[in-house]
């Protein structure tokens, strides 16, 4: 009896956020189908017909050898090479292209632009991850427990005189903006200037590579008509370890700072919180403490 009732304790929990997930997913798949399907018609049909145009001008070729060609440019695609341009184009396998790619392995976000085409370079590929992936796991939860370790002080919040705790709440506000300034606005402005893409572009950049989902469409550095700094992809690849990391620190300061915004206003209005145990000070409730999880 115990078992059943522990069963149905744990499907009365599992079930409805299965069937949330199932339902998120579906819900996903049908706006995406409305908002690209039209869109790929449309990039399909247009490509047919200059297929046919191309035929018409160049009666000296047949459809089989055009279709070679198209197949021959898109082995040349998903090998990382770029149909637009020559031969002269940067290298794909250069120093810093080489180094933004290991990023990309060890951070799971993997574009999908670029991959190894040798049969040295995708076993390599998969060893290199296996231990990759786990050092990059452990440095990020590091190095946010390292940012973090800076703001202990935040442990002892309500110990402190309400000026004090106005200063440290403002404190912390400060630095989460000028973070995200310098790590989610800068660095699409840059992008944006150096690639040609608009603010939103490279901003919608920035969000799918520093999110992991890395779906390709927009990738640093591969435009063979522009001219790039040979670190450039490298600092790239640097901004995403500093933005991983960031987003780890901030994911538990951003709610801290909520907190500490709410327990502010609400003792600026002189009503407290009312909460279990908590020693009055000059009539009003301490606030509760939250310490900062590593």
């Amino acid at each position: 009896m115990p078992r059943t009732g522990l069963c149905s304790r744990w499907g009365g929990r599992v079930l409805p956020l299965l069937l949330a997930y199932i339902c998120y997913l579906l819900l996903g798949a049908t706006i995406f189908q409305l908002l690209e399907k039209q869109a790929e018609s449309q990039s399909r049909d247009r490509f047919q017909f200059e297929k046919l145009r191309f035929l018409e001008n160049y009666t000296c070729l047949d459809q089989q050898a055009v279709e070679q060609f198209v197949q021959v440019i898109m082995e040349a695609w998903v090998k990382g090479v770029n149909p637009k341009g020559n031969s002269t184009n940067p290298s794909n396998w250069d120093f810093g292209s080489s180094f933004f790619f290991a990023g990309t392995v060890v951070t799971t976000i993997g574009y999908g632009n670029l991959a190894p085409s040798t049969e040295a370079g995708q076993v390599f590929c998969v060893f290199y991850a296996l231990v990759g992936i786990p050092l990059n796991v452990v440095f990020l939860n590091h190095l946010g427990t390292g940012l973090r370790a800076h703001l202990t002080m935040l442990e002892r919040w309500e110990d402190q005189p309400r000026r004090s705790q106005l200063l440290q709440t403002l404190g912390l506000a400060l630095f989460l903006a000028l973070g995200t300034l310098l790590i989610l606005i800068l660095p699409p402005m840059i992008f944006s200037h150096v690639e040609g893409w608009s603010f939103s572009e490279g901003f919608y950049f920035a969000f799918i590579t520093l999110s992991t989902i890395g779906f390709g469409d927009y990738v640093v550095g591969t435009d063979p008509s522009k001219h790039y700094l040979s670190v450039y992809r490298s600092l790239a690849a640097i901004w995403i370890l500093l933005g991983l990391a960031w987003l780890a620190l901030v994911l538990p300061l951003g709610p801290l700072l909520l907190h500490r915004c709410s327990q502010l206003w609400l003792l600026g209005r002189g009503l407290g919180l009312k909460e279990g145990g908590a020693p009055e000070t000059n009539g009003l409730p301490r606030p509760q403490k939250i310490p900062i999880s590593a």
